[in-house]
């Protein structure tokens, strides 16, 4: 199949783009994208399909998180390195609960562009177009800010390349060693309250790291870790000048990230977005919300892993904690009566999103661990296997949703709401849902 032109893509109609006033200036920021070097390699996303084979197996568990929008403002050594942190610890904690491989895939790295519900948002009476993500517009309500500004494509190229540099430098630089990771664990139990109900599993973990430097076990795992970066492919300007024809394969690839997906708003089977992403060789994702029946999840796999490539297709369903239970069965049953290879993660966010007295959008911890619990209960009672969890997080201390083992109340949100977008866990949330999840992985396999 040829790959298909930007022309022929828009000919589709597809949703959710932009709206850019100078078509003049589109074409010339794709011609300059295309021209900029790739932020990662095609043998890369190979090796990447490679270990998500292995969680469509039932032999491996994704853990995928990051920012729910980055900002380009936010790109500093701090914040990179307060996110790539708060994933390392999990996935410390997921490996041991799981007893299998843990695939590190940030959400970060390109994550600069937002699907949403309205094109406008009106604020005291005045309308403007909403904002779509730094690689759109400004966040500032102002009419000079939320223009589309093709422009900003060029910057998220650069800073995606910035981020994805310091997070090699940080894993090169040891910072991903093992007992590292372990120690920063081991003081969230001892010292957060938080982290102190989970104190048997960290020792459990204590014993084993101890047992390993007794024998003089040192691999070369102790002290690097493989990781990938992931975003939603929403832009197509974007993502269609970061496809690239292999050398190796005579196949094309977004070199953009390792991992791309298409969202709940853009799934559309005969939409821009699946015939892109049909093309190329990457790993990909789809989002499934509580509208998708199982022969819309057959069909897109019919389309976009026709081959039938263990690896090359992920479902991440996001359903919402009252629905998983009775939406995600037929779901299942009828993809794996089917026969298909995909890997099933669930997103405990997008679904469990409401607005608080106070105006924030935030979400329940306990909605959020309620939907991965059912996610869980569903895939045990079907026997198939809970491939992985999609969440947005963050390293830092904010207070963007409400519970966890702070207790954080809706009159904290003002305290510290950063994202621009939709609500994050914060750092401890985060590490608590790793051991929660630990110990579901671990029930399972009782």
């Amino acid at each position: 199949m040829s790959f298909p032109d930007l022309a022929s893509l828009h000919a589709l109609n597809p949703a959710q783009q932009p709206t850019y006033p100078d078509r003049a200036l589109v074409d010339s920021t794709v011609d300059r994208l295309r021209a900029a070097r790739p932020l990662v390699f095609a043998a890369e996303c190979d090796e990447l399909t490679t270990r998500l084979a292995a969680v469509a197996r039932g032999e491996a568990f994704l853990l995928q998180g990051g920012d729910c929008a980055e900002t380009f403002a936010g790109v500093t050594a701090d914040n990179t390195r307060n996110k790539l942190r708060v994933l390392l610890q999990m996935a410390v904690v997921l490996t041991y609960a799981a007893s299998v491989p843990v695939v590190k895939l940030g959400r970060l790295a390109g994550q600069y562009a937002k699907p949403r519900s309205s094109d406008e948002e009106t604020r005291a009476g005045v309308t403007l177009p909403a904002y779509r993500g730094d690689a759109v517009n400004g966040f500032e309500f102002t009419a000079r800010s939320r223009v589309p500004d093709p422009a900003r494509l060029l910057e998220v190229h650069r800073t995606s390349a910035a981020t994805l540099s310091m997070i090699r430098a940080f894993i090169a630089g040891g910072y991903a060693d093992l007992r590292q990771v372990h120690t920063w664990n081991t003081d969230f139990v001892a010292e957060s309250s938080a982290g102190q109900r989970y104190e048997a599993m960290a020792h459990e973990i204590d014993r084993a790291m101890a047992f390993m430097e007794a024998i003089g076990a040192d691999p070369d795992e102790f002290h690097h870790v493989d990781f990938h970066i992931s975003h939603e492919a929403l832009v197509l300007e974007y993502e269609h000048a970061m496809s690239r024809l292999d050398s190796r394969t005579q196949q094309h690839y977004d070199l953009s990230g390792h991992f791309v997906w298409i969202g709940e708003r853009t799934r559309q089977l005969t939409g821009a977005h699946v015939e892109l992403l049909s093309h190329v060789r990457n790993p990909i994702g789809v989002k499934l919300g509580p509208t998708t029946t199982a022969d819309d999840a057959i069909a897109l796999a019919g389309r976009l892993n026709p081959d039938n490539e263990a690896g090359r297709l992920t479902f991440i369903t996001r359903f919402g904690a009252g629905r998983i239970r009775d939406g995600l069965p037929p779901l299942v049953e009828k993809v794996t009566a089917a026969g298909l290879q995909v890997s099933w993660v669930c997103d405990p966010m997008h679904g469990n999103t409401f607005e608080a007295s106070s105006g924030y959008k935030t979400r329940r911890f306990d909605d959020v661990i309620e939907e991965v619990q059912g996610f869980f209960d569903v895939h045990h009672e079907l026997g198939t296997w809970p491939g992985g969890v999609h969440v947005e997080l963050t390293g830092d201390d904010v207070t963007e949703c409400v519970g966890g083992g702070e207790e954080l109340l809706e009159i904290d949100l003002g305290n510290r709401y950063e994202s621009v977008c939709d609500p994050r866990l914060n750092r401890v949330q985060s590490l608590e849902l790793a051991f929660l999840v630990a110990e579901m992985l671990r029930a399972r396999s009782a």
